[in-house]
């Protein structure tokens, strides 16, 4: 697995599991969902992404999006 798809398959769990406490925990989840938003617009803004700095340190090599 690439960097790039551990990203954007984290980014979707993050998404989904918000949306999951949100309806089940309590409806101030929905913040959640607005951070991960939030987070994703700065990085492809700026380029940065802490998700991908901290699974480069678990070893998985980059894709094309994140060379």
């Amino acid at each position: 697995m690439t960097l790039d798809r551990a990203v954007m398959m984290f980014a979707g769990v993050m998404t989904l599991l918000s949306v999951v406490l949100t309806v089940w925990v309590s409806p101030y989840f929905v913040w959640f969902t607005v951070f991960i938003g939030f987070n994703m617009i700065q990085s492809s803004i700026t380029g940065f992404c802490p998700a991908a700095s901290i699974f480069r340190l678990f070893g998985i090599k980059a894709g094309c999006a994140f060379n």
